[in-house]
């Protein structure tokens, strides 16, 4: 089997009882996201490979917001695969530097490969699977759907976003609708804005119904 076999069968087992939108379901279409963005781009196809599918296997999230276990993890696998330090440092960089954070967070890497990736891991948080993610990671931490009287805070330090317990409908603002406009390539701006477009509609309707218009 291939090394790209091998890893999705370790990511499978790691992330068999994982939150809905942190499961395998999410690395698969992350890993689909960025061959389809990787198509258009100059890259290491290979890396492109090994950082969508091991960049979400131990999210500090679920790890008491440990940032270190999930590159531990992805390091400790690939060592085991006898995969060359230069492609394992290239991977792990990818993996501490993907992540959203808030928006205050500046990247301490860059390459084209980070550049698909990530993109391919924002483009799940916008349109129909976004708004799908989000709603089921609320109900997985019991938060509010919404609430009028609490605003969203566009100015939260990497610390405050990791620890907010706000409504749910705040994440779309503090988060999702942010997104459109930072991504990196092409190709992810052009789906970016498409399914920007459909989470604004989403929106509409949702504060009609609220407010019985509709």
């Amino acid at each position: 089997m291939s090394l790209v076999d091998n890893t999705i069968l370790f990511v499978k087992e790691k992330l068999q009882n994982a939150e809905g939108g942190h499961d395998w379901f999410h690395i698969e279409r992350v890993y689909k996201n960025a061959l389809l963005i990787a198509k258009d781009e100059d890259c290491n196809l290979e890396i492109v490979k090994l950082g969508a599918l091991l960049h979400d296997i131990a999210d500090s999230k679920f790890h008491n917001g440990d940032e270190k276990i999930g590159p531990k993890v992805a390091r400790d696998f690939l060592v085991n695969q006898k995969v060359a330090e230069n492609t394992i440092a290239h991977v792990i960089a990818i993996i501490d530097n993907i992540s959203f954070k808030g928006g205050n967070f500046e990247k301490k890497f860059t390459s084209k490969e980070l550049d698909i990736v990530q993109d391919a891991d924002r483009l799940d948080a916008l349109g129909a699977i976004g708004i799908a993610r989000t709603f089921n990671y609320g109900g997985f931490k019991n938060r509010p759907i919404y609430n009028p009287n609490i605003q969203p805070n566009l100015n939260m330090s990497k610390e405050e976003y990791k620890k907010s317990e706000a409504p749910t409908l705040n994440h779309f603002y503090e988060k999702l609708l942010l997104l459109k406009d930072k991504m990196n390539t092409e190709t992810g701006k052009k789906l970016a804005k498409e399914r920007h477009t459909f989470m604004e509609k989403f929106l509409a309707q949702f504060y009609a119904e609220w407010e019985g218009e509709k």
